[in-house]
Protein backbone atom coordinates (compact mmCIF):
# COMPACT_ATOMS: atom_id res chain seq x y z
CA UNK A 1 0.00 0.00 0.00
CA UNK A 2 1.24 3.41 -0.61
CA UNK A 3 1.58 6.28 1.65
CA UNK A 4 -1.88 7.99 1.52
CA UNK A 5 -3.96 8.81 4.50
CA UNK A 6 -6.65 6.55 5.27
CA UNK A 7 -9.86 7.17 4.82
CA UNK A 8 -10.82 6.09 8.46
CA UNK A 9 -9.06 8.58 10.11
CA UNK A 10 -10.40 11.46 8.50
CA UNK A 11 -13.75 10.57 8.94
CA UNK A 12 -12.82 9.76 12.59
CA UNK A 13 -11.97 13.49 13.02
CA UNK A 14 -15.04 14.71 11.48
CA UNK A 15 -17.49 12.95 13.26
CA UNK A 16 -18.87 14.59 15.56
CA UNK A 17 -21.56 13.39 18.29
CA UNK A 18 -24.41 15.06 20.09
CA UNK A 19 -25.18 17.48 17.26
CA UNK A 20 -28.90 16.11 15.78
CA UNK A 21 -31.91 16.82 17.81
CA UNK A 22 -33.07 14.06 20.73
CA UNK A 23 -36.69 13.91 18.03
CA UNK A 24 -34.68 13.20 15.24
CA UNK A 25 -32.67 10.70 17.04
CA UNK A 26 -35.55 9.07 18.41
CA UNK A 27 -37.52 8.83 15.02
CA UNK A 28 -34.52 7.44 13.60
CA UNK A 29 -33.80 4.86 16.35
CA UNK A 30 -37.45 3.72 15.69
CA UNK A 31 -36.89 3.20 11.98
CA UNK A 32 -33.84 1.25 12.59
CA UNK A 33 -35.28 -1.00 14.98
CA UNK A 34 -38.36 -1.55 12.84
CA UNK A 35 -35.84 -2.61 9.96
CA UNK A 36 -33.92 -4.56 12.27
CA UNK A 37 -37.27 -6.59 12.64
CA UNK A 38 -38.09 -6.95 9.25
CA UNK A 39 -34.62 -8.51 8.91
CA UNK A 40 -34.84 -10.85 10.89
CA UNK A 41 -37.65 -12.34 10.47
CA UNK A 42 -36.99 -12.70 6.74
CA UNK A 43 -33.66 -14.45 7.96
CA UNK A 44 -35.65 -16.92 9.51
CA UNK A 45 -36.09 -19.21 6.09
CA UNK A 46 -32.26 -18.77 5.06
CA UNK A 47 -30.08 -21.88 5.73
CA UNK A 48 -26.73 -19.89 4.95
CA UNK A 49 -24.63 -17.05 4.12
CA UNK A 50 -21.82 -16.30 2.24
CA UNK A 51 -19.96 -13.51 4.76
CA UNK A 52 -16.46 -15.81 5.06
CA UNK A 53 -13.87 -14.29 6.47
CA UNK A 54 -11.68 -14.55 2.96
CA UNK A 55 -14.65 -12.62 1.36
CA UNK A 56 -14.83 -10.04 4.14
CA UNK A 57 -10.93 -9.50 4.12
CA UNK A 58 -10.96 -8.96 0.19
CA UNK A 59 -14.01 -6.36 -0.06
CA UNK A 60 -12.09 -4.55 3.15
CA UNK A 61 -8.58 -4.53 1.10
CA UNK A 62 -10.24 -3.28 -1.79
CA UNK A 63 -12.26 -0.70 -0.20
CA UNK A 64 -9.18 0.67 1.66
CA UNK A 65 -7.10 0.42 -1.63
CA UNK A 66 -9.59 2.54 -2.87
CA UNK A 67 -9.72 5.04 -0.27
CA UNK A 68 -13.48 4.67 0.41
CA UNK A 69 -15.43 4.99 3.88
CA UNK A 70 -15.62 1.97 6.27
CA UNK A 71 -19.17 2.06 5.93
CA UNK A 72 -18.97 1.64 2.05
CA UNK A 73 -17.10 -1.63 2.70
CA UNK A 74 -19.88 -3.22 5.33
CA UNK A 75 -22.66 -2.14 3.00
CA UNK A 76 -20.82 -3.43 0.15
CA UNK A 77 -20.64 -7.01 2.02
CA UNK A 78 -24.23 -6.85 2.92
CA UNK A 79 -25.01 -5.81 -0.68
CA UNK A 80 -22.90 -8.98 -1.67
CA UNK A 81 -24.33 -11.41 0.96
CA UNK A 82 -27.78 -10.46 -0.45
CA UNK A 83 -27.13 -11.46 -3.92
CA UNK A 84 -25.04 -14.30 -3.17
CA UNK A 85 -28.21 -16.04 -1.39
CA UNK A 86 -31.01 -14.59 -4.43
CA UNK A 87 -28.36 -16.33 -6.36
CA UNK A 88 -27.81 -19.69 -4.84
CA UNK A 89 -31.54 -20.25 -4.44
CA UNK A 90 -32.51 -19.09 -8.18
CA UNK A 91 -29.51 -22.35 -8.76
CA UNK A 92 -31.89 -24.25 -6.34
CA UNK A 93 -35.28 -23.81 -8.00
CA UNK A 94 -33.92 -24.00 -11.55
CA UNK A 95 -33.10 -27.68 -10.64
CA UNK A 96 -35.47 -28.96 -8.89
CA UNK A 97 -38.06 -27.56 -11.22
CA UNK A 98 -36.49 -29.37 -14.03
CA UNK A 99 -37.97 -33.03 -15.03
CA UNK A 100 -36.11 -35.88 -12.21
CA UNK A 101 -33.36 -36.99 -13.37
CA UNK A 102 -30.72 -37.58 -11.20
CA UNK A 103 -28.03 -36.84 -13.68
CA UNK A 104 -28.87 -34.28 -15.59
CA UNK A 105 -29.64 -32.18 -11.91
CA UNK A 106 -26.20 -33.23 -11.21
CA UNK A 107 -24.99 -31.85 -14.56
CA UNK A 108 -26.92 -29.01 -14.71
CA UNK A 109 -26.29 -27.53 -10.71
CA UNK A 110 -22.75 -28.14 -11.46
CA UNK A 111 -22.97 -26.13 -14.62
CA UNK A 112 -25.04 -23.36 -13.06
CA UNK A 113 -22.92 -23.18 -9.89
CA UNK A 114 -19.49 -22.92 -12.29
CA UNK A 115 -21.39 -19.58 -14.29
CA UNK A 116 -22.12 -18.29 -10.50
CA UNK A 117 -18.02 -19.26 -9.09
CA UNK A 118 -16.75 -17.50 -13.29
CA UNK A 119 -18.43 -14.29 -12.04
CA UNK A 120 -18.06 -13.86 -8.53
CA UNK A 121 -15.25 -11.97 -8.43
CA UNK A 122 -16.42 -9.41 -11.25
CA UNK A 123 -19.77 -9.55 -9.06
CA UNK A 124 -17.96 -8.52 -5.69
CA UNK A 125 -16.03 -5.52 -7.28
CA UNK A 126 -19.66 -4.55 -9.09
CA UNK A 127 -21.13 -4.70 -5.37
CA UNK A 128 -18.13 -2.44 -4.04
CA UNK A 129 -18.92 -0.10 -7.29
CA UNK A 130 -22.01 0.30 -6.50
CA UNK A 131 -21.99 0.51 -2.49
CA UNK A 132 -19.24 3.76 -3.21
CA UNK A 133 -22.26 5.23 -5.53
CA UNK A 134 -24.85 5.23 -2.95
CA UNK A 135 -21.98 7.17 -0.74
CA UNK A 136 -21.45 9.39 -3.43
CA UNK A 137 -20.91 12.42 -1.19
CA UNK A 138 -17.69 10.77 -0.74
CA UNK A 139 -15.95 9.59 -3.53
CA UNK A 140 -17.46 7.16 -6.47
CA UNK A 141 -15.36 4.06 -8.08
CA UNK A 142 -15.30 4.67 -11.80
CA UNK A 143 -15.44 2.32 -14.44
CA UNK A 144 -11.54 2.48 -15.64
CA UNK A 145 -10.63 2.08 -12.07
CA UNK A 146 -12.71 -0.75 -12.01
CA UNK A 147 -11.71 -2.34 -15.19
CA UNK A 148 -8.41 -1.54 -14.71
CA UNK A 149 -8.46 -3.29 -11.42
CA UNK A 150 -9.79 -6.61 -12.73
CA UNK A 151 -6.94 -6.41 -16.03
CA UNK A 152 -4.15 -6.71 -12.98
CA UNK A 153 -6.23 -10.00 -11.78
CA UNK A 154 -6.01 -11.35 -15.38
CA UNK A 155 -9.78 -10.73 -16.03
CA UNK A 156 -10.19 -9.23 -19.36
CA UNK A 157 -14.08 -7.74 -19.13
CA UNK A 158 -15.24 -4.59 -20.98
CA UNK A 159 -17.29 -1.98 -20.03
CA UNK A 160 -20.24 -3.00 -21.07
CA UNK A 161 -19.96 -6.54 -19.44
CA UNK A 162 -19.15 -4.28 -15.83
CA UNK A 163 -22.17 -2.17 -16.56
CA UNK A 164 -24.24 -5.17 -17.14
CA UNK A 165 -22.89 -6.85 -13.99
CA UNK A 166 -23.99 -3.96 -11.94
CA UNK A 167 -27.53 -4.23 -13.64
CA UNK A 168 -27.42 -8.13 -12.74
CA UNK A 169 -27.27 -7.16 -8.92
CA UNK A 170 -29.69 -4.56 -9.18
CA UNK A 171 -32.32 -6.69 -10.91
CA UNK A 172 -31.55 -9.41 -8.63
CA UNK A 173 -32.54 -7.14 -5.22
CA UNK A 174 -35.01 -5.51 -7.10
CA UNK A 175 -32.80 -2.33 -6.70
CA UNK A 176 -33.04 -2.05 -3.45
CA UNK A 177 -29.09 -2.01 -2.38
CA UNK A 178 -29.46 0.70 0.37
CA UNK A 179 -29.17 -1.63 2.90
CA UNK A 180 -28.45 -1.24 6.83
CA UNK A 181 -25.18 -1.86 8.14
CA UNK A 182 -24.76 -2.57 11.65
CA UNK A 183 -22.54 0.52 11.70
CA UNK A 184 -25.84 2.65 11.35
CA UNK A 185 -27.27 1.24 14.48
CA UNK A 186 -23.68 1.53 16.01
CA UNK A 187 -23.57 5.26 15.48
CA UNK A 188 -27.45 5.79 16.54
CA UNK A 189 -26.94 4.01 20.01
CA UNK A 190 -23.72 5.96 20.46
CA UNK A 191 -25.80 9.25 20.35
CA UNK A 192 -28.06 7.88 22.09
CA UNK A 193 -25.75 7.06 25.02
CA UNK A 194 -24.04 10.53 24.51
CA UNK A 195 -27.50 12.07 25.86
CA UNK A 196 -27.72 9.46 28.61
CA UNK A 197 -24.56 10.59 30.48
CA UNK A 198 -22.92 7.71 29.29
CA UNK A 199 -19.17 7.95 31.20
CA UNK A 200 -16.98 6.73 28.33
CA UNK A 201 -16.44 9.41 25.66
CA UNK A 202 -18.00 8.61 22.88
CA UNK A 203 -16.10 9.56 20.02
CA UNK A 204 -13.74 7.02 21.99
CA UNK A 205 -15.48 4.51 22.13
CA UNK A 206 -16.38 4.85 18.22
CA UNK A 207 -12.60 4.48 17.26
CA UNK A 208 -12.79 1.11 19.16
CA UNK A 209 -16.63 0.39 17.67
CA UNK A 210 -14.89 0.52 14.34
CA UNK A 211 -11.92 -2.24 15.12
CA UNK A 212 -14.34 -4.54 16.87
CA UNK A 213 -17.02 -4.74 14.00
CA UNK A 214 -14.04 -5.03 11.66
CA UNK A 215 -13.13 -8.11 13.61
CA UNK A 216 -16.55 -9.53 14.07
CA UNK A 217 -16.85 -9.31 10.14
CA UNK A 218 -14.11 -11.23 10.03
CA UNK A 219 -14.54 -13.90 12.37
CA UNK A 220 -18.18 -14.14 12.05
CA UNK A 221 -18.97 -17.43 12.12
CA UNK A 222 -16.85 -18.56 14.48
CA UNK A 223 -17.91 -15.55 16.97
CA UNK A 224 -21.62 -17.07 16.44
CA UNK A 225 -20.65 -20.31 16.56
CA UNK A 226 -19.23 -19.97 19.82
CA UNK A 227 -22.64 -17.45 20.90
CA UNK A 228 -24.75 -20.33 19.85
CA UNK A 229 -22.47 -22.82 21.93
CA UNK A 230 -23.02 -20.56 25.22
CA UNK A 231 -26.88 -19.90 24.40
CA UNK A 232 -27.94 -23.84 24.59
CA UNK A 233 -25.29 -24.73 26.86
CA UNK A 234 -23.79 -27.20 24.45
CA UNK A 235 -20.32 -27.64 22.77
CA UNK A 236 -21.82 -29.52 19.81
CA UNK A 237 -25.70 -27.76 18.30
CA UNK A 238 -27.59 -29.54 15.77
CA UNK A 239 -28.24 -28.75 12.58
CA UNK A 240 -31.40 -27.61 13.25
CA UNK A 241 -30.21 -26.01 16.74
CA UNK A 242 -27.86 -23.97 13.64
CA UNK A 243 -30.55 -23.10 11.43
CA UNK A 244 -33.03 -21.30 13.88
CA UNK A 245 -29.74 -19.37 14.94
CA UNK A 246 -29.41 -18.19 11.79
CA UNK A 247 -31.76 -15.48 12.25
CA UNK A 248 -29.80 -13.91 15.11
CA UNK A 249 -26.54 -13.40 13.13
CA UNK A 250 -29.12 -10.90 11.07
CA UNK A 251 -29.81 -9.01 14.41
CA UNK A 252 -27.71 -5.57 13.56
CA UNK A 253 -29.63 -4.44 16.75
CA UNK A 254 -27.88 -6.89 18.90
CA UNK A 255 -24.95 -6.71 17.21
CA UNK A 256 -24.80 -3.20 17.76
CA UNK A 257 -24.92 -3.68 21.32
CA UNK A 258 -22.48 -6.20 21.42
CA UNK A 259 -19.66 -4.28 19.70
CA UNK A 260 -20.38 -0.91 22.27
CA UNK A 261 -20.68 -2.85 25.48
CA UNK A 262 -17.55 -4.96 24.33
CA UNK A 263 -15.94 -1.88 23.39
CA UNK A 264 -16.73 0.20 26.88
CA UNK A 265 -15.34 -3.01 28.34
CA UNK A 266 -12.05 -2.59 26.74
CA UNK A 267 -11.67 1.21 27.13
CA UNK A 268 -12.85 1.51 31.16
CA UNK A 269 -13.90 -1.91 32.59
CA UNK A 270 -15.42 0.13 35.30
CA UNK A 271 -18.38 1.71 33.04
CA UNK A 272 -19.30 -1.15 31.72
CA UNK A 273 -22.08 -2.22 34.09
CA UNK A 274 -23.66 1.44 33.19
CA UNK A 275 -23.31 1.25 29.23
CA UNK A 276 -25.06 -2.43 29.84
CA UNK A 277 -27.62 -1.28 31.58
CA UNK A 278 -28.08 2.14 29.75
CA UNK A 279 -28.16 -0.18 26.09
CA UNK A 280 -30.64 -2.36 27.84
CA UNK A 281 -33.53 0.74 28.43
CA UNK A 282 -32.86 2.01 25.34
CA UNK A 283 -32.99 -1.16 23.07
CA UNK A 284 -35.11 -3.72 25.56
CA UNK A 285 -32.46 -6.38 24.71
CA UNK A 286 -31.70 -8.39 28.06
CA UNK A 287 -29.10 -7.69 29.99
CA UNK A 288 -28.14 -11.26 29.88
CA UNK A 289 -27.60 -11.37 25.94
CA UNK A 290 -26.20 -8.46 25.49
CA UNK A 291 -23.23 -10.06 27.97
CA UNK A 292 -23.34 -13.11 25.90
CA UNK A 293 -22.36 -11.44 22.53
CA UNK A 294 -20.25 -9.06 24.50
CA UNK A 295 -18.35 -12.09 26.03
CA UNK A 296 -18.17 -14.26 22.84
CA UNK A 297 -16.41 -10.55 20.86
CA UNK A 298 -13.95 -10.33 23.57
CA UNK A 299 -12.57 -13.67 23.59
CA UNK A 300 -11.65 -13.31 20.26
CA UNK A 301 -10.38 -9.95 20.60
CA UNK A 302 -8.09 -10.14 23.99
CA UNK A 303 -4.63 -9.53 23.34
CA UNK A 304 -5.27 -7.72 20.23
CA UNK A 305 -3.72 -4.48 20.70
CA UNK A 306 -6.69 -1.45 20.60
CA UNK A 307 -6.43 1.64 19.01
CA UNK A 308 -5.38 3.24 21.90
CA UNK A 309 -1.98 0.64 22.10
CA UNK A 310 -3.73 -0.71 25.56
CA UNK A 311 -2.66 -3.75 26.99
CA UNK A 312 -4.01 -6.74 26.73
CA UNK A 313 -7.33 -7.29 29.18
CA UNK A 314 -6.43 -10.58 31.08
CA UNK A 315 -9.06 -13.57 29.77
CA UNK A 316 -9.60 -14.23 32.99
CA UNK A 317 -11.17 -10.98 34.00
CA UNK A 318 -13.21 -10.38 31.05
CA UNK A 319 -15.12 -13.56 31.77
CA UNK A 320 -15.63 -12.12 35.71
CA UNK A 321 -17.01 -9.22 34.45
CA UNK A 322 -18.85 -9.59 31.67
CA UNK A 323 -20.70 -12.61 33.28
CA UNK A 324 -21.43 -10.20 36.09
CA UNK A 325 -24.12 -8.49 34.82
CA UNK A 326 -25.14 -5.21 36.11
CA UNK A 327 -29.41 -5.34 37.51
CA UNK A 328 -30.01 -1.88 37.51
CA UNK A 329 -29.05 1.29 34.61
CA UNK A 330 -27.27 3.30 37.07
Amino acid sequence: MDGRVRPRLAFLSDFEFGAVATETIEDALLHLAQQNEQAVREAASRKGGFRETRIVEFVFLLSEQWCLEKSVSYQAVEILERFMVKQADNICRQTTNQPRDEKTESQNWRALKQQLFNKFILRLVSCVQLASKLSFHYKIISNITVLNFLQALGYQYTKEELLESELDVLKSLNFQINLSTPLAYVEMLLEVLGYNGCLVPTTQLYATCLTLLDLVYLLHEPIYDSLLRASIENSTPSQLQGEKFFSVKEDFMLLAVGIITASAFIQNHECWRQVVGHLQSITGIASESIAELSYAILTHSVGANTPRQRQPVPSHLAATALRAVAPSNT
